[in-house]
């Protein structure tokens, strides 16, 4: 009977699935509880202009409901809104498992159809969060474990990855992969590749592209599980028999086995329904860091959203499995860069995820780009600086306890040439939460929520 309520809800677009998607440190927790927030104060301020249900008065209130999936924990939305909360305030920590929550949202129709059986009606809407590290799995789906291994391969040819896996890879050398697999071997060299993942994360590195990802945030489900102990090889023996007992065979039945009982589970549990997408991606953070960085998450980004089903929602898809139709490609913290630098800084997220965005337009998808700060913890502010006005923020530093003003710089429009990248042309400091009075009371200060509250779920109310 659930299920059928389930599949009646969303044919009469009574229900919507949200993929929150991006990759580690992308803010997909803080984003999530900010639109919590947001939706259930609604009625309470006028912190939403854009979003038309709120500013035309339609909306009737907003309320956290019993999510469906009872197997999965909750999303802590009131453990998030303490940290922010706080004395001092802090954002909220890392995702380190799956969680659910699900929003009932009650309002005035102007649907004709709705408006026969009732003027008040409800909309239910599904949020899933999880690490970040764990959408990176999702393309191993499409590689077999020889393909996946020269993927590596090529990957650690170049800087930072060539220093940063010399002591895996050195390892590897001194192995013989047609002998026989021991468990003290498979645990070595999975743990020298796992510390060469966890040094690739390093913030002076700032790598994205870290398969599996279950490697460096695996949960609770799996910390220490054998299931885990595996690597990609740098050079591959003659094909053996399936079931030889060599090191390479053993390390390829890993593979397989860690996508079908973690990957393929994943997937099909929690990507195979959702109807509208957010792809969150922390561009600043790559500006800060390296060429090789941006690349690095640029490539990522692309790779992950291949594994998502794109194409035009209708009944009989919202029935039998529902595509999305909808995508926000949204660029985080655009509080940590000046007003007049978000133009830039959506052009240059559009074309990082050309590729992507053409495919989904390709297939009838929806699609936007914005920059947005899911909560605002800058102000604008202005200098002089001989004799010219110059647009500046100011905020509270990361690592302070002073907040200070400064002009962060400039967005370029265009990728700029690798030679280009050179040290001290960027510099987007990273902000502490506001101090805010009065919370519990009305909407998180933010950056463009409302337009993207508006373009993923306007239509459907």
């Amino acid at each position: 009977m659930a299920l059928f309520n389930e599949r009646i809800n969303r044919s009469l677009e009574r229900q919507v699935k949200l993929a929150v998607t991006g990759l580690s440190r992308s803010g997909k927790t803080v984003f999530i509880t900010s639109l919590v927030h947001q939706l259930l104060h609604g009625l309470e301020g006028t912190h939403l202009p854009f979003f038309q249900i709120v500013s035309g008065g339609r909306l009737r209130g907003t309320k956290a409901m019993p999510q469906p999936d009872m197997h999965i924990p909750t999303f802590r939305y009131d453990y998030a809104i303490e940290q922010l909360c706080g004395d001092p305030p802090t954002w909220p920590k890392p995702t380190n498992g799956i969680s659910e929550i699900r929003l009932a949202i009650r309002y005035f129709t102007n649907n004709p159809l709705l408006k026969l059986m009732s003027p008040v009606n409800t909309l239910y809407v599904d949020i899933i969060d999880y690490p970040g590290e764990w959408l990176l799995d999702l393309p191993l789906l499409e590689l077999t474990y020889e393909q996946w291994s020269e993927q590596i391969a090529r990957l650690c040819e170049t800087e930072p990855r060539l220093s940063l896996s010399q002591a895996w890879r050195e390892f590897l050398d001194t192995l013989d992969l047609t002998s026989e697999a021991t468990d003290t071997t498979l645990r070595q060299a999975s743990q020298l590749y796992t510390d060469f993942l966890h040094r690739c994360k390093e913030p002076q590195y700032g790598l994205s592209l870290l398969q599996p990802g279950r490697f460096t945030m695996p949960g609770e489900d799996l910390k220490g599980a054998p299931l885990l102990e595996f690597c990609p090889l740098l050079q591959m023996p003659e094909e053996l028999d399936s079931d030889d007992k060599s090191l390479y065979a053993e390390m390829k039945r890993r593979y397989e086995s860690y996508k079908e009982h973690v990957v393929k589970k994943f997937y099909k549990e929690h990507f195979t329904h959702f109807d509208r997408q957010i792809v969150l991606a922390d561009v600043l953070r790559a500006f800060n860091t390296s060429y090789a960085s941006f690349v690095d998450m640029r490539d990522a980004i692309n790779m992950v959203l291949k594994s998502f089903h794109y194409g035009k929602s209708g009944f009989i898809n919202k029935w039998f499995g529902l595509k999305i139709d909808k995508i926000l490609f949204a660029a985080t913290k655009a509080d940590h860069v000046t007003p007049n630098q978000l133009p830039n800084l959506e052009h240059f997220l559009q074309n990082m995820l050309a590729t992507s965005n053409n495919n989904a337009i390709f297939e009838g998808v929806q699609t936007e780009t914005l920059a947005l700060a899911a909560v605002k913890c800058t102000q604008a502010a202005y200098t002089t600086f001989q004799g010219k006005k110059i647009s500046c923020i100011k905020g509270m530093p990361i690592d302070g306890n002073k907040p200070v003003a400064l002009f962060p710089g400039e967005v370029p429009l265009e990728v700029p040439m690798p030679e280009e990248w050179i040290d001290g042309r960027f510099h987007f400091m990273e902000f502490k939460p506001p101090r805010l009075a009065n919370v519990h009371g009305s909407g998180l200060p933010h950056i463009r929520l409302d337009r993207a509250l508006e373009f993923l779920l306007g239509d459907k109310f």
